[in-house]
């Protein structure tokens, strides 16, 4: 018996929805698996050292097949090996070291609210009505988050670390929509791998991994006031919050468009702020909380605001996913954005 189109079509969202919801939990735990080695001695940088280099060395095999990449766009590599990949984690990891990770994460989500700006007052294009408004919800929503009537209730160095990520982001945006241009876009599975390899080795001369105290991983750390071994946080962020979370996000958007993809990465904020509270003891309050849900809203309606009025050869913006998978599909256009020219 032959399935129908409509079939066919309900069967492959199905699978695509499945697939980002695993993305998100999986990059949403990336920070509660880091914290606990950075109080353990570790520094944000070689952690995120660890993470981008564990994962670069499993996924050599897909960088090799689809070298090609690094061929025809070496520039777009590099620039994402950069700020894709070392930019956003080393300075989102810094930030975790210094504010809860949950509050991190909602800063790190003004990555759409920013590129809107870079978009209005870099590129000089208009937005609509509806992304302006969400951008400003976004920013009312940090506001509440980090309590800014009290002067900040964390730590400013931190807060710094993670706008520091979410600019990060803007580049990581508009790098993959330069991967996405022309006659040949750049292989999304390729980039990947090879900005991970890239981030390694930059990570690598500023980390300087040969003198951190590795003999940590050996030893304890503590979540949920449960004493565990080192390693398993660490094997979990490289090889669950990395790996399978790059890989299940990727594919997920060639089941979905990357709008509903978008959508559904909020979960990972979620995930992380409720990892967070109940491994890590990290508790936010009421208000907190409703600036979060606003970070959120805001960040929805900032990427999917007057998708209906965009040019048909734009790309489409997805929100961020802490970071190493870029979605580089040539798809619908960018919501709430005038022509790319």
């Amino acid at each position: 018996m032959h399935s129908t189109p409509a079939t066919a079509q309900r069967s492959r969202r199905a699978i695509g929805l499945t697939l980002a919801l695993v993305s998100a939990f999986s990059f949403g735990g990336s920070g509660t698996a880091a914290k606990p080695l950075i109080e353990a001695g570790l520094s944000p940088l070689q952690v995120v050292w660890l993470r981008a280099t564990g994962a670069a060395v499993v996924l050599l095999p897909l960088a090799w097949r689809h070298r090609a990449v690094l061929r025809e766009r070496p520039a777009l590599v590099l620039g994402f090996g950069l700020l894709g990949v070392a930019g956003v984690q080393a300075c989102y990891f810094a930030a975790i070291s210094r504010i809860p990770v949950g509050v991190a994460l909602l800063i790190e989500y003004l990555g759409p609210p920013l590129l809107l700006g870079y978009v209005r007052f870099v590129q000089r294009r208009p937005v609509t009505r509806g992304a302006a408004i969400g951008a400003a919800v976004a920013v009312t929503g940090l506001a509440c988050v980090v309590e800014v009537w009290q002067g900040l209730s964390f730590d400013p160095v931190g807060v710094l670390f993670a706008l520091c990520a979410a600019c990060c982001q803007v580049g990581y945006f508009v790098l993959a929509d330069a991967g996405g241009r022309g006659e040949r876009p750049a292989d999304p599975l390729g980039l990947s791998a090879f900005g991970l390899l890239i981030g390694a080795l930059v990570l690598t001369v500023v980390a300087r991994p040969w003198q951190g105290h590795w003999s940590r991983l050996g030893g304890q750390v503590t979540m949920a006031g449960h004493h565990l071994p080192a390693w398993l946080p660490a094997a979990w962020m490289v090889l669950v919050a990395t790996v399978l979370a790059y890989l299940t996000g990727v594919v997920s958007v060639r089941h979905l468009s990357p709008p509903v993809a978008g959508v559904v990465a909020n979960v990972e904020a979620v995930v992380a702020t409720v990892t967070a509270w109940f491994l890590l003891d990290e508790h936010l309050g009421t208000l907190q909380l409703f600036g979060g849900l606003l970070v959120l809203l805001g960040a929805f309606a900032a990427q999917v605001g007057g998708a209906g009025g965009a040019e048909p050869d734009q790309l489409t913006l997805d929100l961020p996913h802490d970071r190493s998978a870029p979605s580089l599909e040539r798809v619908k256009p960018l919501p709430g954005v005038g022509r790319q020219e």
